[in-house]
């Protein structure tokens, strides 16, 4: 198992989420390919998008439904500056994780975390567990505790 998937399982348990860690073999890295791979709609995947901040390079995690997308103008107001979309190699550097297989678990603490409310409608929501090919699904509200996040209204 990677130290990412690794550290994504521990990062649950601490945080008393079960869960169960799914390889599937392809590609989850869209969230069309992961509703493909999970057998669920594709607003039931939690997209774990990155953002730096534009004056402080503050990274910021924002959880949204599959099919929607964030609207950048929304989260800056909630942030306090403008975004900009991260550098992949900073992502990786300061999360760990790579993009494509960035989880809403296991963040450092510097990175802020929010999420959509848009997700609190479903039983289950599927989200990536630090690599390409991991996933695992667990109850909206459990996962967003588990994750620090904030809810808020962040999609377009």
């Amino acid at each position: 198992m990677s130290k990412s998937i690794e550290r994504v399982a521990k990062a649950a348990a601490e945080a008393g989420l079960p869960i169960e860690i799914r390889r599937m073999g392809e590609s989850t890295r869209t969230a069309a390919e992961a509703a493909r791979q999970c057998g669920c709609e594709i607003d039931q995947i939690v997209k774990s998008l990155i953002f730096a901040g534009k004056s402080s390079g503050r990274l910021y995690l924002f959880l949204v439904p599959g099919s929607r997308k964030l609207d950048v103008a929304k989260a800056g107001l909630l942030v306090g500056e403008d975004l900009d979309r991260a550098d992949p190699r900073q992502v990786r550097e300061e999360t760990g994780f790579a993009i494509g297989g960035v989880s809403p678990l296991g963040q450092p603490d510097s990175v802020r975390r929010y999420a959509d409310e848009t997700l609190l409608r479903f039983g289950q929501v599927w989200a990536a567990a630090g690599a390409h090919d991991a996933v695992f699904a667990a109850e909206p509200r459990a996962l967003i505790a588990a994750a620090g996040a904030h809810v808020s209204d962040i999609v377009a």
